[in-house]
């Protein structure tokens, strides 16, 4: 396996430094003038199939991006909402810290909204769990809490399994036949079953965010910002194209592929190759 350069390994232990410090904070912090203004740090992106519109979760609130590329703030919340995943139409699960106007734990728990992220109702966890990852896979959630470097999986969303326990960065699911992808905190590809906790590490080039399509196609990003995409789930990559910067997030959906780095969004339309910034 070819190992990662000094700078690559640089960029992926600052982002384990970044997920721990975040996972150890309190509470949101009141935004500065400018982030008021602008969606700030991004932690998470999603499409929402009721309207195909694309929704930024960021350190200082939730985000509705209009056609225009102009962001709108839901509900003038400032939720830090550090893992985000969108199930269905109107269909928000979430995690991270509260608005501080909010009085609530700082850690939320897993969390979810059926009117668009206007409002948010726990589901499990509060004040115990904040994850950073949110997962779904056929009728599971797999859900990374930070405070405790724990994988864990839930089909009801209320009791939870532990499937693994170690950093990690990113995870990605085809559907419950097929073991995970996920990303190490050293960006190593790695395949955890879920049914026995048995992980092997996968090869190939370092990773940070991972995604798979609908027919099962795994595509990643790197710690450049290079996409690539796998057809053997992981054991081998091919480059496509790339975004302007270090990843922040990554997500796959009917209505394109889209990627951010902290504070830009950028969209992919032909399954990775070509990307046109959209905020």
């Amino acid at each position: 396996m070819k190992r990662p350069n000094a700078a690559l390994t640089a960029v992926l232990l600052g982002a384990a430094l970044l997920t721990g410090a975040c996972a150890k904070g309190t509470t949101t912090t009141a935004p500065t003038a400018d982030e008021d203004t602008s969606v700030g740090h991004i932690h998470g992106l999603g499409v929402d199939p009721a309207d195909d519109s694309l929704y930024v979760a960021t350190h200082f609130g939730l985000f509705h991006i209009d056609e225009s590329g102009r962001p709108s703030r839901v509900a003038d919340r400032y939720q830090d909402t550090m893992a985000f995943t969108v199930v269905g139409p109107g269909h928000f699960l979430g995690s991270g810290h509260p608005d501080l106007t909010e009085d609530l734990p700082a850690h939320l728990g897993l969390i979810e909204s059926t009117d668009a992220g206007e409002t948010w109702t726990p589901l499990a966890l509060q004040g115990e769990a904040d994850f950073h990852i949110l997962e779904p896979a056929g009728d599971a959630l797999y859900a990374y809490d930070a405070t405790s470097g724990r994988l864990l999986r839930t089909e009801d969303r209320k009791s939870f399994d532990e499937v693994f326990q170690g950093p990690l960065i990113s995870v990605a699911a085809v559907d419950e036949s097929v073991p995970l992808t996920a990303t190490n905190g050293n960006g190593r590809l790695v395949s955890i079953d879920a049914g026995s906790g048995e992980t092997r590490e996968l090869g190939g080039p370092p990773m940070m965010y991972l995604d798979t399509t609908a027919d099962g196609t795994l595509a990643g990003i790197d710690p450049n910002g290079v996409v690539q995409v796998s057809t053997d789930t992981g054991r081998t990559w091919r480059e496509v194209g790339s975004i302007d910067g270090q990843p922040a997030a990554f997500t796959i959906s009917d209505q394109g592929w889209y990627a951010a780095t902290e504070t830009a969004v950028y969209q992919s339309t032909d399954d990775g190759d070509a990307w046109s910034r959209v905020l």
